[in-house]
């Protein structure tokens, strides 16, 4: 298997960079995380005009036709400049989702907003009962199914603070459903929260909300149709492990201790050796994974899985090294190291823990 980039991903990948040079970096962060909303959308309609929300969707929906491949190209890049806009959520996710399920007709209507970075979406999933399993939910919609009403509570829905639409799951006729809500409905109530990484986000309550049936659905197809945010995942999670050892490198060519930089220690040397080779393993997984998602070949989801797993493990690892290297320094809020840290924590938790994900990587293996 040929794990090299294609002219055209490389190329991606220096014009995202280029970018992060300019637009990207702690300082940005930090000034970002205390407004309101947690992004720059100056930031997210250049997004747009780069083509970059148009990456992940097909020709006939408006879009670039980029594989999974580009799109781990993409969030790697953009992982290394802790960037704060939500791509991830609304672009990929429920882009993603949209593309999978969505009626043509609602394609049509939703798509080219999104792609146009006119529109802000979530996506809630998460209980506060539920776990990571998707079906275990007490979010339920009635009525008929021109016409739902959705009741329950939804918790940490990122990016909904301000979010235009919602893609919501529930469970409408005792199956589990996925369904779009608009922001503005009568019913809604946001109870807005701020991340452990900063990101924003809302807790969600729906009482009587009239909600608009975009499919029903098993879990498999739900977690298929998010393989490509898991491979967004981790690149993003890619280029902040990348970035967390580039600086703890820096750091111990600098720092000198009983009068020489302590990068020469071989103590030192052997833990960022340890750090490299971590990353190198995450590399590994995360462009089999992607390159089997592409070819949609049968091992792709245990290839996501165990990917997942190895996030979780790795960025631990990484992160941890970064800080302990760096000293009490490196959780200070000037530093990149503390919120690379902190963002890595989010990511291993997104759609399952790396506990849940051993567990599916077994049943796969076992299928």
């Amino acid at each position: 298997m040929d794990f090299s980039l294609t002219d055209e991903q490389v190329l991606l990948r220096e014009s995202v960079g280029k970018y992060i040079q300019d637009a990207g970096g702690v300082e940005r962060h930090r000034k970002l995380a205390v407004t309101e909303i947690g992004f720059d959308p100056a930031a997210w309609a250049t997004f747009a005009e780069l083509g970059w929300l148009a990456l992940p969707f097909s020709e006939e929906q408006g879009g670039l036709g980029g594989s999974v491949t580009d799109l781990m190209v993409l969030s790697e890049a953009l992982g290394r400049g802790l960037v704060r806009e939500p791509y991830l959520h609304t672009a990929v996710t429920c882009g993603g989702l949209l593309a999978a399920f969505a009626s043509e007709e609602q394609k049509q209507l939703y798509l080219p907003p999104l792609i146009n970075g006119e529109a802000q979406w979530a996506f809630a999933f998460a209980e506060q009962s539920g776990g990571y399993a998707w079906d275990k939910i007490t979010t339920s919609a009635g009525g008929e199914l021109a016409s739902l009403f959705l009741n329950g509570a939804k918790i940490t829905a990122l990016n909904a603070q301000i979010a235009d639409h919602f893609l919501v799951t529930a469970m409408v006729d005792h199956e589990l459903a996925l369904l779009l809500v608009d922001g503005d409905s009568p019913g809604i109530t946001r109870t807005c929260f701020t991340a452990v990484d900063g990101s924003k986000g809302a807790h969600l309550e729906f009482d009587a909300v009239a909600a608009t049936l975009v499919c029903k659905l098993t879990v498999n197809e739900l977690e298929s149709a998010l393989a490509p945010a898991l491979i967004a995942i981790g690149g993003e999670s890619l280029g902040a492990m990348q970035v967390l050892l580039e600086a703890t490198v820096e750091y111990c060519k600098t720092r000198e201790q009983f009068g020489q930089p302590i990068g020469k220690f071989q103590a030192l040397q052997h833990r960022m050796a340890d750090m490299y080779l971590k990353i190198e393993e995450t590399r590994s997984l995360l462009y089999y994974a992607a390159i089997l998602t592409d070819e949609g070949d049968d091992q792709a989801a245990a290839a996501r899985a165990g990917m997942k797993v190895k996030l979780a493990e790795a960025g631990r690892f990484i992160s941890h090294e970064a800080v302990q290297l760096h000293g009490g320094i490196g959780m200070t809020d000037e530093l990149i190291v503390g919120h690379l840290f902190k963002r890595l924590l989010l990511l291993s938790k997104l759609f399952g823990d790396g506990d849940y994900h051993m567990e599916r990587y077994l049943a796969q293996r076992a299928a």
